[in-house]
């Protein structure tokens, strides 16, 4: 399977332009794809509903939507009839095959006093693979702050381990069909894709967190609790694979990290240096399954 993560920044090209088009031509064939920076209605991208906007572009694909900023943007039409409109900013997943559930988790944020502080969130989607269920996640974590990342991060972390715990959407009980017309129970899997801008660099502490920190000796231990780097899994140095450029310099800040099950079905990462949708480059990870 080809899955993409692609942080499309409203839609604004490197040419400054809003083109959604252009993105989806650069995501191409893909079976999964992970979005960061959907918004409708925000002016920046357009004023336009880029969810129905991108949905339509993969009318083949199914999707589910997890906006992180949500804020009034009603307004009454020249009747005076009230427009409920909603401005939003958040992630997508699409997928070739069904999503058989989905979840919305909002991320620990910290008020700044001086820079831009934006609730973020994660969207969790259960889909079909010819393997069986696979969770696959599409993530953005905060810009200006390490204190918040490593919060986001240490919860990040606690869904991808508590979920199949926790069952599905829909768990065993004797009214499952009152909740859910097909009358089954929904899979929470073990194994999963974590897809996103993290808007961090492997240099960084929180890489850390998730990969654990290099030892003098050993190198750098996985602990069982963390993620695993598919860029690196795949045979990528860990200072190459860059995503973005800032005050002039290359970062990694877009990642697919996988559980521990995958690692032996992993095929290969690279990243979409030609792509001039955004200001990010998107990934395209493929997997075995």
């Amino acid at each position: 399977m080809r899955f993409v993560t692609y942080n499309i920044q409203y839609g604004v090209g490197k040419d400054g332009r809003v083109d959604l088009t252009r993105i989806a031509e650069e995501i191409g064939d893909a079976d999964v794809i992970a979005l960061q920076e959907v918004t409708q209605f925000m002016g920046r991208g357009g004023n336009l509903d880029q969810v129905a906007e991108l949905a339509a572009l993969f009318p083949e694909h199914y999707w589910t939507y997890g906006p992180a900023m949500d804020a009034d943007a009603s307004y009454r039409d020249e009747a005076g009839k009230l427009v409920n409109r909603r401005t939003t900013f958040g992630n997508m997943i699409l997928s070739k095959t069904a999503i058989l559930s989905s979840r919305h988790h909002m991320l620990p944020k910290v008020r700044l006093l001086n820079q831009i502080s934006l609730q973020r969130s994660i969207i969790e989607a259960v889909i079909e693979t010819a393997s069986g269920p696979l969770r696959v996640y599409s993530l953005h974590l905060a810009h200006a702050s390490v204190e918040e990342r490593l919060l986001q991060i240490d919860r990040l972390l606690e869904i991808v381990k508590q979920a199949p715990d926790e069952g599905g959407v829909v768990s065993a009980g004797p009214d499952t069909e009152l909740w859910y017309s097909n009358g089954r129970f929904m899979p929470m899997p073990n194994r999963a894709v974590v897809m996103g801008d993290f808007n961090m660099d492997p240099s960084f502490s929180e890489y850390d967190r998730i990969c654990g920190a290099k030892e003098h000796f050993v190198g750098r231990s996985l602990p069982a609790a963390g993620l695993i780097d598919a860029w690196v899994a795949t045979g990528g140095a860990e200072d190459q694979g860059g995503t973005c450029f800032y005050d002039g310099r290359l970062y990694r800040l877009d990642y697919c990290f996988v559980t521990e099950e995958l690692v032996p079905a992993l095929h290969s990462l690279t990243v979409g240096d030609d792509a001039l949708g955004s200001d990010h480059q998107p990934l395209y990870l493929e997997i075995e399954i």
